[in-house]
């Protein structure tokens, strides 16, 4: 039984390539090399900006001691967001009238 077990394994791998195709190409980097490697580059959480290591540290420890960080937006957005807080405090006081 077991020969014939073996027999299917291999006539299944030689019909079938597409379960060889899994595997990651052979230049792609192992996982092992990509943990130990250095990142320079960083991404304000905030708004995504591109920051020196040394910006996104000071970054780091502001947000960390609790010092608000104001976004800069551009005015008529910032008036929008206001807008649609009251909006959605009409619609939670008064849930029956319909805003469009």
């Amino acid at each position: 039984m077991k020969p014939l077990k073996l027999i299917f394994l291999t006539s299944s791998l030689i019909l079938h390539p597409s379960s060889l195709l899994a595997l990651p190409p052979p230049s792609d980097p192992p996982e092992e090399v990509l943990r130990t490697e250095i990142i320079i580059e960083a991404r304000s959480p905030i708004d995504g900006k591109p920051l020196t290591p040394t910006e996104y540290a000071e970054l780091q420890i502001q947000l960390q001691q609790g010092q608000p960080v104001q976004p800069q937006v551009a005015r008529s957005v910032e008036r929008t967001i206001k807008l649609l807080r009251l909006r959605r405090f009409i619609r939670t006081v008064f849930p029956f009238i319909r805003l469009k």
